[in-house]
């Protein structure tokens, strides 16, 4: 069988990181948006993209998931070198990606929903045992298991979106502005949930996020982003007892 010359077809290897960037380079056509940016998500650990709005974040999450092109640097799953794979190979390789906006699809129940985010699997009986966890997880979601997704609350969408993510399997869960537009108590439990998620199963996440103090309270690391490049990475602890971030920014 002929090997996808593409991407690297080494083990995993385990002790690597989950996610790797290295000297990341990005943009769209001839523009150049990102540059040289390297950072690690460890297992089990939330690492934190901060900074205002047009810093980079959201194109550095695109390059790291394959929907940016890739102008420099290495992109790595497990220590595998992902850089040159489909977005679909990446997912396969162990990536999740919710996205800030269009994450789910409205005119299709919330069941139809999950079972678009488990296409990677084949075996019908691990999709199902999947569906499951998640709806033990969520009850709102077994309850509303054949409601149409664009009819729900903003809050109970974004849960839904997350269960899309999780029905692959991920070990690694990229979230780009998961808080954007909900009402805080929400917030408040789905921060909550991916810590869970952390802790209980190993899952590592890397968020981009405007909500700071929420995002620090939960992540492990935070690095900081400014007109393209990387300019802080600490420990979220010490970054939130920070008497101000404005200088970072």
């Amino acid at each position: 069988m002929q090997t996808d010359p593409r991407i690297s077809h080494d083990a995993p290897e385990a002790d690597a990181p989950r996610l790797e960037l290295a000297g990341l380079g990005s943009g769209y056509g001839n523009k150049k948006v990102v540059f040289d940016v390297s950072l690690a998500v460890e297992r089990s650990k939330i690492v934190a993209l901060l900074g205002h709005n047009g810093a980079g974040k959201t194109t550095t999450m695109a390059a790291t998931v394959g929907l940016a092109g890739l102008k420099t640097g290495r992109v790595k799953i497990d220590g595998r070198d992902m850089s040159n794979a489909t977005a679909r190979q990446r997912v396969e390789a162990g990536l999740a990606y919710v996205p800030s906006d269009n994450f789910v699809f409205g005119d299709l129940t919330v069941a139809e929903n999950l079972s678009l985010g488990g296409l990677t699997e084949r075996n019908a009986a691990t999709r199902k045992r999947r569906q499951e966890w998640i709806f033990n997880r969520w009850s709102i979601l077994a309850e509303r298991s054949s409601q149409l997704a664009g009819t729900m609350s903003g809050g109970q969408r974004r849960m839904l979106s997350l269960g899309i993510a999780l029905m692959s399997s991920p070990t690694l869960l990229l979230l780009d502005e998961p808080s954007l537009g909900l009402a805080p108590n929400i917030v408040d439990k789905l921060f909550q949930d991916l810590r869970s998620l952390a802790d209980e199963d190993g899952l590592a996440v890397f968020i981009i996020e405007q909500s700071v103090a929420k995002v620090l309270a939960i992540a492990d690391e935070a690095y900081v982003m400014r007109s393209g490049h990387i300019i802080a990475h600490e420990s979220a602890r010490d970054l939130a007892a920070r008497e101000s971030l404005w200088d970072l920014f």
